[in-house]
């Protein structure tokens, strides 16, 4: 059994070739996550590319509710502003 590697993956051009390249450089197998943080999307087509790039797994995690409690609300109470005007 070859090595394992797990691979942040968005979808785009960029990380489906780095599963192909993961696979044909290291020789491992690669186990595709994205991560559902609410910015929407069609999860079902970003698994089909991971796999079409070669990954053995495609998996996307719903972290919407950590995402919220861990980082949002925390910011939010901060009164922490993007480009100094949007909270």
């Amino acid at each position: 059994m070859s090595k394992r590697v797990v691979l942040a993956y968005s979808g785009g051009l960029d990380t489906s070739v780095a599963v192909r390249w993961m696979i044909e450089e290291w020789g491992v197998e690669v186990i595709a996550v994205a991560c559902d943080v609410g910015q929407g999307g069609d999860w079902e087509a970003v698994k089909n590319r991971a796999r079409a790039a070669g990954a053995i797994e495609a998996i996307v995690a719903d972290v919407r509710a950590e995402f919220a409690d861990d980082f949002v609300a925390p910011a939010l109470r901060a009164n922490a502003l993007y480009e100094g005007k949007y909270p």
